[in-house]
């Protein structure tokens, strides 16, 4: 009888650029069942199956730290390639075109047009556990309730969603909204783009389910 053995785990890269939790994330990764690493090494996380970018503090400071390490490159260069990123919290925010924090401006690293502008709430932050309405189809919430909750902390966000298919050969980006005094975007499947504005590593069995949907389509 022929034995065949177990797939090896993805390789997934936390690219680590000096914003955000990249233990946290190492951690709940690793839980899912991938193999993860923690670099700025620019070969290293152009190869890696999946690339994985946090981010918290300021807009202009992650964009400050992200080229200094050279991840624009490496997230514009691995998406040419079809090569899977999925950014987090800020990492999420950074995606969009341009960000506006206390009257200033920055720029983004474009690869969705939209402003990440202040929550229009009446309690800023946004800091604690949320639902999300999950664009239909969505692979990143599969297998998952619609009253599952995320772990939310942030002050900024993106109001208006913008970018649309027009090629019928292509797939229209996949939306989910969250609703803090107003609706904001809360996900995106975009190819090989994914983005949470919430943090999967800190929610618990949904966040864990969420991060394993992404591993198994790297």
């Amino acid at each position: 009888m022929e034995l065949t053995s177990a797939s090896p785990a993805k390789k997934v890269v936390v690219f680590d650029y000096g914003f955000g939790n990249v233990r946290s994330a190492e951690r709940a990764l690793a839980r899912a069942g991938a193999d993860v690493e923690i670099t700025r090494d620019y070969d290293t996380a152009m190869n890696a199956d999946g690339l994985l970018v946090p981010g918290v503090g300021a807009f202009a400071a992650c964009m400050d730290g992200l080229r200094a390490a050279r991840g624009d490159w490496v997230v514009e260069r691995r998406l040419a390639g079809g090569r899977p990123v999925m950014g987090i919290c800020v990492g999420m925010q950074i995606l969009f075109a341009r960000g506006i924090e206390h009257g200033v401006e920055a720029e983004g690293l474009d690869e969705w047009p939209g402003t990440v502008g202040p929550l229009q709430a009446d309690i800023v932050p946004h800091m604690g556990w949320n639902t999300v309405e999950a664009a239909a189809g969505s692979q990143l919430f599969a297998g998952l309730d619609a009253d599952a909750r995320f772990y939310f902390v942030h002050s900024y966000a993106v109001h208006d969603w913008t970018l649309e298919a027009h090629n019928p050969l292509i797939a229209a980006p996949k939306v989910t909204w969250s609703t803090h005094g107003k609706p904001f975007v809360a996900a995106v499947e975009n190819g090989a783009l994914w983005a949470t504005q919430f943090h999967p590593e800190k929610s618990g069995d949904a966040g864990a389910q969420l991060l394993t949907n992404w591993i198994e389509t790297l």
